[in-house]
């Protein structure tokens, strides 16, 4: 039983991402979602049937907290206690109808990103403009920043995901000073190839040429020296 235990809070210390969404919750708890999660930095709980978020366990390394979808109308001050770290914030399609709902979220100092479509406090007056004076830290709301600019597709990444560099199969292109890829033959050097190769084929005839004459002048001084003693005895009969 301790040896499963133990497995069983490693593992939790292992996860970074989780996603419970549909999940029943008891109360406004989720059966297995404890404290023990100490590196999980994305949490999913869409219509989880949240009425507050009183019930979350602390994660002090978490940055990105899904929360829409459920029935929550408040309370929101435990999150700055429970999630000192987070940087984004989903409470799309809940129960906020007014701005001073929101002041508890001015404790989060890294909060960047808050989402509430489809609640009811995005048909206020002066709604962007009152959220982003309540809460100075943040960068998007609804997906744009004070001057209507949408988010980029890295800004609603958690941090610290950085994509290794290299080519697709991860691994890095050495290049040498020219540009071209190192082990690889361009053009050129095959062309300068082909005429070396071209140019050593030639030198070869001719050598082999010259060689077949020096054996044929070798085979005629042979011959006139076999004449020669022959002439000789001519003259002495």
């Amino acid at each position: 039983f301790f040896i499963k235990q133990r497995l069983t809070l490693n593992i939790r210390r292992d996860v970074r991402e989780l996603i419970l969404n549909n999940c029943s919750s008891n109360e406004g708890k989720i059966e297995g979602l404890t404290a023990e999660f100490v590196n999980l930095e994305f949490l999913s709980l869409i219509n989880v049937g949240l009425i507050s978020a009183s019930n979350l366990p602390k994660l002090e390394k978490l940055k990105k907290l899904e929360l829409s979808d459920n029935r929550i109308s408040g309370g929101l001050d435990v999150l700055a206690e429970k999630l000192p770290n987070l940087t984004h914030l989903n409470l799309s399609g809940n129960k906020l109808k007014d701005i001073s709902t929101l002041e508890p979220l001015k404790n989060l100092d890294c909060l960047k990103s808050l989402d509430l479509f489809n609640c009811e406090v995005t048909n206020l007056n002066d709604y962007r403009e009152s959220v982003f004076k309540l809460l100075p830290q943040l960068t998007y709301l609804d997906g744009y920043d004070v001057e209507d600019r949408e988010a980029s597709d890295s800004d609603g990444e958690v941090d610290g995901d950085d994509d290794e560099e290299g080519n697709e199969d991860g691994k890095e292109e050495h290049f040498d000073d020219d540009g071209d890829e190192e082990g690889v033959v361009g053009e050129d050097d095959e062309v300068s190839g082909d005429k070396e190769e071209e140019g050593l084929g030639i030198d070869d005839e001719v050598d082999d040429d010259e060689v077949n004459d020096e054996d044929e002048v070798k085979a005629v001084q042979g011959e006139k020296r076999k004449r020669e003693p022959d002439d000789n005895d001519d003259d002495d009969d």
